[in-house]
């Protein structure tokens, strides 16, 4: 999900929509508001209310979405589309953090900071071990987490 200023972040929209990424258009004061026919793509216009907000961007992820929002439990099952895969507890804490943040980009600095939590001092490679170990574990269940080139990692189902 990204926030994207209209008309001045023309280009983040256009890139949005190439990309298939749902996008919350935060339209400026004396613009007329985009005709948004992508399911993906709403428009607010400030100043909004943080409660309005969150369920303008909760309307959207569920729309795009649907019930297609993975659930990990206490004990590492995650669920996903009447499916499910164990975690190793080892990356337990770094699914929970691609969980809480489904669609969105969760920066490396996050990451190696739970990863400090589970384990001390861990190397630059031993994210990108666990990332790996996570791919092939989540083709079981349909979920795959795309790399976000100098940003992060987003968990996503391939065809949404």
């Amino acid at each position: 999900m990204k926030l994207v200023r209209w008309p001045v972040e023309e280009e983040a929209r256009s890139l949005c929509k190439d990309e298939g990424i749902p996008c919350l258009l935060v339209v400026e004061a004396g613009v007329e508001p985009p005709v948004c026919s992508d399911p993906r793509e709403d428009w607010v216009r400030p100043p909004i209310s943080r409660p309005d907000l969150d369920a303008r961007v909760e309307a959207l992820f569920n729309r795009v979405y649907g019930s297609r929002v993975p659930r990990l439990d206490s004990v590492g099952t995650l669920y996903f589309d009447d499916q499910l895969v164990t975690i190793s507890s080892a990356q337990i804490k770094l699914m929970e953090l691609f969980v809480e943040r489904f669609g969105e980009v969760v920066s490396r600095d996050e990451l190696t900071e739970r990863l400090n939590e589970s384990s001390p001092a861990p190397s630059r490679n031993s994210l990108d071990l666990h990332i790996m170990r996570l791919r092939r574990r989540l083709g079981d269940v349909n979920l795959a987490i795309r790399t976000a080139w100098g940003q992060g990692y987003m968990l996503e189902a391939p065809e949404a």
